[in-house]
């Protein structure tokens, strides 16, 4: 049998992670009567642990929301998983987070044993952290949209768009998403009728939300393909249309989906449609690509394009 004080870690341990146990069934866990659990959940209220009780043959015991945050009891995995968290939370994409994180994992490191602190060290020595250089997400706002997604509560918010145009959204928030270092809100827009993906550092509140809403199903493509399909079709200063010589799954093999939309029009040319804002850099990621591409219908990307072939024109001829 275990010791009491064994005992009692393991029955807080229990408590986080359910939100409700019957008492007998802990009784039958730890091999003791119920009269046992009932002076160890003594034993952890006079410790400070609000454990909330409820009486009768299927009575039991769940953890409450007390006035500080008590102790938290990991296993090995959960530890890692939660000092590689706080690694990835301090890249500084949420404001104000980032000092917090850092706090949080020095404290984290100096309660574990030390062949935890080798495994999350040896990871840290290998991974290149990638500074976030976007604008920071404030972190009251992605709560506030949290909230709205988890309550099927309509929002209401002034947005600005690529182009810093500024309008008023009434929307159903249905889920955050975290992409390449930026947050992403996907909601139906109820005015335009339609799913969109807002960037989140774009999204200012307006207090009160609005009234609750029965879900709808979520787009047929699933949530990560439809953000990365909204953020290919952004506003881009530059739009293009480009005839690629090649079929449309070798095209969608060589790019993310994020980089476009990929229509094929036949066994052997499809085309891309997207967009930048630099010409020059477009033209750059499309010969990465290693493929024969036409830009016919996009005047600023084939000057774009004369202007760098005379360039590499220019360097071949002067080559020995």
């Amino acid at each position: 049998m275990l010791k009491t004080s064994e005992r009692l870690l393991q029955l807080l341990s229990l408590l986080q992670v359910r939100p409700f146990w019957v008492g007998r069934d802990l009784a039958e866990r730890f091999a003791v009567s119920t009269r046992t659990i009932r002076a160890d959940i003594e034993r952890l209220r006079e410790l400070g642990y609000p454990i909330e009780s409820t009486p009768g043959v299927a009575g039991g015991y769940r953890l409450g929301a007390g006035a500080a945050l008590p102790p938290l009891l990991l296993d090995d995995d959960e530890a890692v998983a939660v000092a590689v968290g706080l690694s990835t939370a301090a890249d500084g994409s949420i404001a104000d987070l980032e000092e917090a994180s850092v706090r949080a994992l020095a404290k984290l490191h100096q309660v574990l044993p030390s062949h935890l602190r080798h495994r999350i060290r040896t990871l840290q020595s290998t991974v290149v952290p990638v500074p976030f250089h976007g604008s920071a997400v404030d972190a009251d706002v992605l709560l506030t949209l949290a909230s709205a997604c988890r309550d099927a509560v309509q929002l209401r918010f002034d947005y600005r768009s690529h182009s810093d145009a500024e309008s008023r959204r009434l929307v159903e928030p249905y889920r955050l998403a975290l992409r390449a270092g930026r947050w992403y809100l996907l909601a139906f827009d109820l005015d335009r009728d339609g799913w969109r993906t807002f960037r989140v550092d774009r999204i200012t509140p307006r207090m009160p939300t609005g009234r609750r809403f029965t879900p709808r199903e979520l787009p047929s493509e699933g949530v990560a393909d439809h953000v990365d399909r909204g953020v290919a079709s952004a506003p881009w200063e530059y739009r293009a249309r480009i005839v690629i010589l090649a079929p449309a799954s070798v095209v969608e093999e060589r790019m993310p989906r994020a980089a476009g939309a990929v229509t094929p029009v036949d066994d052997a040319t499809c085309v891309l449609e997207t967009g930048s804002d630099d010409p020059a850099a477009l033209l750059r990621y499309l010969s990465m690509l290693d493929l024969d591409f036409s830009v016919a219908d996009t005047p600023a990307l084939a000057a774009e394009a004369r202007r760098l072939s005379e360039r590499f024109a220019r360097a071949a001829a002067s080559a020995p």
